[in-house]
């Protein structure tokens, strides 16, 4: 696998990606090699120096890779290739992403249910449209809990930016939000850091379960499952049946979610849990479309849920 520039040890995304592929070498016997971006000027040569090496497949971990994957794809037909959170259209790539907006909507729920304020915030890594499905997803579930909900939004422009993150988040708390859900890679490691010297605060983690980075302190985490996607990938080309197309993965289908609050139960107390069930029911059956656009979020109506 090629990391993006968060590389391994980001506690977030790539290290998700990397625990699928562990798994694989577990369970399955794989050999497994990972090539670390530094920059995105490594991703076409690391893609380039595994495909020379002939794999039965290659994951590229995130969207910045898309481009370049597209290429390397193009030039080496008989080569698999999978990409997580983009489309690559070549008939060599499997493309899996996932419903963000389903685990971000349950996060903004639960933190609008857990304000004290009636205010909260997002902070996000880049502008994209990636990440606008998290801001969307998280911003409607407010609403659907509390319409009064003011939910302040800001980016870091990076996803490896641990110090821009930590500041950001202070000054989203410092302007009165009392949660802030992080969907920021690497950078959401500072929004970790400066929730832990906050009394009554908490951040929200993302794409791993963040729990306990600082225990008591991250509400909870919108688990994706990458890890669960990589080892699913991988078993296929075991059993000689590479997957190939475009795989979207949601609360459904148990790729999206959160974590199992073992640290924050207690304070989230049993009528909030009950309702947030309630509410991840009706995004399982359909009742609830959690937005996944800004236009989506703006148009989203609360749904009445008995």
């Amino acid at each position: 696998m090629v990391t993006d520039v968060g590389g391994l040890g980001d506690r977030s995304f790539n290290d998700s990606a990397y625990r699928g592929l562990l798994a694989s070498q577990a369970r399955l016997g794989a050999y497994i090699q990972v090539l670390q971006s530094r920059s995105a000027a490594d991703y076409q040569p690391n893609l380039s120096a595994l495909s020379n090496l002939r794999f039965d497949m290659i994951y590229a971990i995130g969207f910045l890779m898309s481009r370049d994957l597209d290429e390397v794809a193009q030039a080496n037909p008989s080569q698999h290739y999978a990409i997580i959170d983009a489309v690559v259209p070549d008939p060599n790539v499997v493309s899996v992403t996932f419903k963000e907006e389903d685990g971000s909507f349950l996060a903004g729920a639960l933190a609008a249910m857990m304000s004290r304020t009636h205010h909260i915030a997002f902070l996000g890594g880049q502008d994209i449209p990636l990440l606008e499905k998290f801001e969307a997803g998280f911003v409607a579930g407010a609403r659907e809990v509390d319409p009064r909900t003011r939910v302040d939004v800001k980016y870091v422009g990076s996803f490896d930016d641990v110090a821009a993150g930590k500041e950001l988040t202070d000054l989203l708390f410092d302007d009165g939000a009392d949660i802030v859900y992080a969907a920021a890679g690497k950078a959401t490691l500072g929004a970790i850091d400066s929730v832990k010297q906050r009394s009554g605060d908490y951040v929200i983690g993302v794409d791993s379960d963040q729990d306990a980075l600082a225990p008591g302190k991250i509400l909870t985490s919108m688990v994706k499952k990458v890890n669960v996607a990589v080892f699913d990938v991988a078993r296929a080309i075991q059993l000689g049946h590479p997957l190939t197309g475009h795989l979207v993965l949601g609360l459904k289908q148990h790729a999206i979610g959160l974590t199992d609050f073992r640290y924050t139960k207690a304070a989230i107390g049993p009528a909030r849990l009950a309702r947030l069930a309630r509410i991840e029911r009706a995004i399982e059956d359909g009742r609830i479309s959690p937005p996944y656009t800004r236009a989506g979020e703006a148009a989203f109506r609360p749904v009445p849920l008995p």
